[in-house]
């Protein structure tokens, strides 16, 4: 199998359900079926084995607009290539050196445990959690496949199950085994299992990376649902009200009146379905029926029971109620 691996940006159905189909996006995700070369992201690694994918935050940037903060949050993700970390469980000792020796050849292959039997093999499993599992079929006390019935799904690592001949063959891959190796080892057969466990890995990888991305475009998409501006009808006429104009807003029965220093404007919705479409960093909602913009707030007074008088700078005193009071004061600490 190639080292050359398809690098999932994510299924296009899950992408448009998230976020909503557009040409862009289309494209998007169109030129996302690039290939990544494995071995060249293991020379590229740092210390810590991450990689970052330049193309991922490239062109997600491209769909959703660059800014500081989507730039620094993309910036964050990186893909992992970790060293495999493997069992070898065999109650032969002569072909654990053997494959002692032929993995010691495999660049980023780490062996954790060696087992002789199959009590020491699950326990291993359980308790250093490997990438890998080498497992010999015709194991003493109990056969590879009653290993693998005592291995939780939580658990259970890639299996690459091994015998002196191919009878079990079907049965191993019904048991989801990822390879089957005949005993003595070949090496370059080896190798080509070694090399489809690490393509399998980054596959995993590739998948965290993709729900990842999944959310971070969940997250634009809900900040750019967030209104710039409110529509008004008002007199016959159409107006635009910009949000930074807003000084606070009012529930009137199944209204809400919006007031700015120009004047107020009625709209026919609830206060809790508008304080969704309001800048939750810019507008806080103080009472049940009052949200006010805290960048005109003036100061705050202490009344009586733990309450606040909120003043404006226009002058204008609205009453926060105590059960609002701790957002208030955190939206404020954060301007």
């Amino acid at each position: 199998m190639s080292a050359r691996v398809l690098f999932r940006h994510g299924a296009n159905i899950c992408v448009y359900a998230v976020v909503g189909w557009s040409p862009q996006l289309h494209l998007m995700v169109l030129i996302g079926r690039c290939r990544v070369d494995v071995k060249r992201s293991l020379r590229d690694t740092n210390p810590q084995n991450f990689v970052t994918n330049h193309f991922v935050v490239s062109n997600v940037i491209i769909f959703m607009g660059w800014s500081p903060q989507i730039e620094s949050r993309l910036r964050e993700i990186r893909m992992m290539i970790p060293e495999i970390r493997a069992v070898i469980a065999d109650d032969d000792a002569l072909v654990r050196d053997q494959l002692r020796q032929l993995l010691a050849e495999e660049t980023g292959v780490e062996i954790v445990a060696e087992c002789s039997d199959a009590l020491h093999t699950i326990a291993a499993v359980r308790s250093r959690k490997p990438d890998l599992l080498l497992l010999d079929i015709e194991m003493q006390e109990a056969d590879g496949f009653q290993v693998l019935h005592c291995i939780s799904p939580e658990d259970m690592p890639i299996v690459i199950l091994s015998s002196t001949n191919d009878q079990h063959a079907i049965r191993a891959f019904e048991a989801r085994a990822l390879d089957y190796l005949l005993k003595p080892f070949d090496r370059l057969r080896l190798h080509t299992a070694i090399e489809r466990t690490r393509a399998e890995l980054v596959k995993t990888h590739d998948r965290h990376l993709t729900h990842r991305i999944l959310d971070l475009l969940a997250e634009a998409r809900t900040e750019s649902q967030t209104d710039r501006r409110l529509v008004v009808k008002t007199g016959g006429r159409v107006v635009f009200v910009d949000m930074s104009e807003i000084d606070w807003v009012e529930a009137a029965g199944n209204y809400v009146e919006v007031k700015t220093r120009s004047g107020s404007y009625l709209i026919r919705e609830g206060i809790g379905s508008l304080s969704k479409r309001l800048d939750p960093s810019q507008f806080v909602r103080i009472h049940r029926s009052i949200i006010v913009n805290v960048r005109k707030i003036k100061e705050l007074q202490p009344c009586n029971r733990g309450e606040y008088m909120v003043v404006l700078k226009d002058g204008k005193q609205l009453s926060c109620s105590r059960g609002y009071r701790a957002k208030l004061q955190e939206l404020i600490a954060a301007q």
